[in-house]
C-alpha cells in the first residue's frame, strides 16, 4: 500500500523535552480531542477516533559487530475510513 506523508519532525531534544511533547499527546487523546503537530510553517490535525491501535517497537540499527542506533518507537493507527479497525494482541505493559 503506497504511503503518503503528510508531516514529518525530526528534531534532537531533551528527554524532558520528548516528555512534555508526549503528554501533550496523552492529554489530547484523554479528552477526545484533535492532535496538531506543528514545526514552522507546517502543520497537520489528526483527529483519533475513540479506539485505536498502539503500536510499539524497540529496534536496534547498525552492524553486527560494531554500534548502531537504538530506537523506541510508538505509533498510532486507525482506518480513514472511520472503522475502528480493532487488531488483538498481548497487553501492553510500560514499566
Amino acid at each position: 500500500m503506497p504511503e503518503e506523508v503528510r508531516f514529518e519532525s525530526e528534531q534532537h531534544q531533551s528527554r524532558e523535552q520528548v516528555a512534555d511533547a508526549l503528554s501533550a499527546v496523552a492529554s489530547k487523546l484523554r479528552a477526545g480531542e484533535p492532535i496538531t503537530l506543528r514545526t514552522g510553517n507546517d502543520s497537520y490535525t489528526a483527529d483519533p477516533p475513540a479506539h485505536l491501535t498502539f503500536e510499539v517497537k524497540a529496534e536496534r540499527e547498525g552492524p553486527v559487530d560494531g554500534p548502531g542506533e537504538l530506537s523506541v518507537e510508538f505509533e498510532l493507527e486507525w482506518p480513514e475510513d472511520g472503522g475502528d479497525g480493532a487488531e488483538s494482541g498481548g497487553e501492553l505493559e510500560i514499566e
